[in-house]
């Protein structure tokens, strides 16, 4: 049976949404960044020193557009939870999102480049980790009987 009745918009607060656009954003960019010219990204990523992807060549063109597009799949999925207020398509972002975030921390906290210092390794590996911990986040406020409650 189809439930007629239409649920009332989720509200939020806005330093979830907040959140939410620190994570989508940078996905957003990097992503797209990645896909219309994947040899720029991996040459200069993130745009400032220390250059991140080049300091684990060698260059691939194929990686580097793949790379992109799940960067920007992601940011993808978590600025549509922004726009679209449905527990149900948040909490599907959080999981999406913290599926890509989630071995891409892992794989820099195992994989040190070797071009990089010690601590930038360290600052790349933290920028991670807090994306995993935001969309953690994300999925908690909204499973939680706080983001229950509205």
């Amino acid at each position: 049976m189809i439930d007629t009745v239409r649920a009332a918009p989720l509200s939020r607060p806005r330093w979830l949404l907040v959140l939410m656009a620190l994570l989508a954003v940078p996905n957003l960019i990097a992503g797209g960044w990645a896909i219309v010219s994947p040899r720029s990204w991996f040459d200069n990523f993130p745009g400032w020193a220390p250059q991140v992807v080049a300091a684990h060549p060698p260059y691939n063109d194929h990686l580097s557009f793949d790379a992109g597009a799940g960067l920007f799949a992601s940011g993808v999925v978590m600025a549509l939870a922004m726009f679209w207020p449905k527990r149900e398509v948040a909490v599907t972002a959080a999981i999406a999102y913290a599926s890509f975030a989630l071995p891409h921390a892992l794989w820099h906290l195992a994989n040190p480049a070797a071009a990089l210092s010690t601590a930038d390794n360290a600052n790349t590996a933290i920028s991670l980790l807090l994306a995993v911990v935001g969309a953690a986040v994300v999925l908690y406020w909204h499973t939680s009987s706080r983001g229950n409650a509205q």
